[in-house]
């Protein structure tokens, strides 16, 4: 039998099986499976009534609440687009894309009142802004009287296109301007089906939605938690003594964190303040982590950590470190840098590491290519960027622009971005493995390492770095640390320790590109040689 795959099968297993169960949790609200699906079906229903066509794209400016998992499923079931946008971008970010993808709706938190009328004089095409507080403020209606107006039908999962576009998600920019990333329905609920397969005990399962919804990360779970059950806890905004009295409080056992997050939740004073022993899982992404993180991480939460490795355009997750029958751990320090890998593909997905002429590089664990994959949670295309498209998806593979190493067990070890080589005397050097080396000295906050021009070598490591609160770190006894962890060639020759935090997008990755300017100020090109 041909049943269309959507995401709206997940809302419709957790109806079934779990209507009694807390499904939700946002603030001081609980809400079942049962009224969860009952509020999402409204909202469609009244989305419908306003008058929205299948394939409208439907903008909000959220952070995790109850309101916004709702539209994953309400929108879809209008048939219309749920376009999360990153709540970080400035006003004039935020424009450009709902005119990029002409959103016809914007949702919008109270936080960002102040910039709808901006976005209401630059934005023609957006023809409704809706508050999603009670208030409507400047804006035409609230969000809770669309879901009063609606009917809790049922989907008719029969009349549904599977290939018809269901989220846009427009990628950071941290290389470039962001480019919208459209995922159909069948995209992804087959993420969902393989994601699963990376899950234990779903029906204990507590999931703390720390990563803001606008991110791979966080979007990529509100299906899979959805379809097995999880009861689901919303970090509005993530605030370390929040997050631990979250965990204590529903006895979270999972979450997911970038390695920005992370090293809050190390460093913040509430560590060990409250009771963490409910954590079984801690997964990294969306940036490498270092072996000492991975680390840390275990010692102060006592659960298992892994890493995972995806991107925007793969709905996300590709692959995952964890265990597998066929790899044997030589040593605990083994097993611990092979948690701080990318890991090896998660079901549905194929993943290979190959040279500038579309062949495999050497499973050596040394020999670097770029990561290409190919599999049902890859996306479409760039939402009207034909070109743009062509130029990642080609001979049916999509270029990660990733480069990284691999061994015979598939596992993959991300190196750096191709763009973000350093060539130095003709070596190239993995800006990343410079900063996880650096990351190891146990005053280092965070840091970044990128190409700055040399006259001699072209290119040479410098190495940005800011400090631990009340900790000193200087020149020399850096170098001397680096002196047993890399080749005296890959030692950052500029070093600069910061007071301020380093710039980040919003989605807590670094960006490298504003830190190059410093250096490459002035040229023609960034690169040198």
């Amino acid at each position: 039998m041909f049943v269309p795959l959507t995401p709206l099968r997940c809302l419709e297993r957790a109806l079934d099986l779990y209507p009694r169960k807390t499904g939700v949790i946002c603030g001081g609200r609980a809400f079942t499976f049962a009224e969860f699906g009952e509020r999402s079906r409204r909202l469609a229903g009244g989305l419908l009534k306003m008058g929205v066509q299948p394939g409208d794209r439907l903008a909000f400016l959220s952070f995790n609440t109850h309101k916004l998992l709702e539209s994953y499923y309400g929108v879809v079931q209008a048939r219309a687009i749920v376009m999360p946008v990153n709540v970080r971008l400035s006003p004039e970010e935020i424009a450009v894309i709902l005119r990029h993808s002409g959103a016809r709706f914007l949702f919008f938190e109270p936080e960002f009142a102040s910039i709808v009328p901006a976005l209401r004089a630059g934005c023609p095409e957006v023809e409704r802004f809706i508050s999603l507080e009670d208030d409507p403020g400047p804006g035409d209606l609230t969000y809770e009287e669309i879901v009063d107006s609606g009917e809790a039908e049922p989907a008719d999962i029969f009349s549904y296109d599977e290939n018809s576009i269901a989220e846009l998600f427009y990628t950071s920019g941290s290389t470039g301007s962001p480019k919208g990333v459209a995922l159909t329905h069948r995209t992804l609920y087959l993420h969902a089906l393989g994601a699963m397969n990376l899950v234990g005990d779903p029906d204990n399962t507590v999931d703390l939605h720390t990563i803001p919804l606008f991110h791979a990360n966080g979007w990529g779970r509100p299906q899979v938690s959805t379809l097995l059950g999880f009861k689901q806890v919303m970090v509005r905004r993530f605030e370390p003594a929040a997050v631990f009295g979250l965990i204590e409080e529903h006895r979270a056992t999972d979450m997911c964190l970038v390695p920005v997050m992370a090293n809050m939740l190390l460093n913040a004073p509430e560590l060990g303040q409250h009771d963490l022993s409910s954590l079984r899982l801690i997964a990294i992404g969306g940036a490498a982590a270092s072996p000492e993180l991975i680390a840390r991480l275990e010692r102060a939460f006592g659960c298992e950590v892994r890493s995972g490795y995806g991107l925007t355009e793969t709905a996300p997750v590709l692959t995952m470190s964890r265990a597998k029958s066929t790899t044997v751990w030589k040593d605990e320090e083994d097993r611990v840098r092979r948690m701080a890998m990318a890991g090896w593909p998660m079901p549905g997905t194929r993943v290979r590491v190959v040279d500038l002429h579309g062949n495999d590089v050497p499973r050596d664990m040394q020999s670097m290519g770029e990561v290409v994959a190919q599999g049902d949670n890859v996306m479409e295309g760039y939402y009207r960027e034909p070109e743009a498209t062509a130029a990642v998806i080609e001979d049916r593979w999509f270029h990660t622009g990733d480069m990284a190493v691999w061994d015979e067990e598939g596992w993959i070890h991300i190196v750096d971005r191709r763009k973000e080589i350093i060539i130095s005397g003709g070596e190239n050097i993995s800006s990343l493995e410079v900063e996880k080396a650096i990351f190891a000295h146990d005053a280092v906050l965070e840091c970044a390492v990128v190409a700055a021009p040399d006259e001699q070598w072209g290119e040479v490591p410098a190495a940005m770095i800011v400090l631990k609160e009340g900790r000193n770190l200087g020149r020399e006894e850096l170098l001397e640390f680096l002196n047993g962890r890399l080749g005296r060639f890959k030692h950052p020759r500029v070093i600069e320790f910061l007071d301020e935090p380093l710039p980040k997008t919003g989605t807590g990755k670094i960006r490298k590109n504003i830190l190059k300017q410093r250096y490459w100020a002035g040229r023609e090109r960034g690169v040198q040689g």
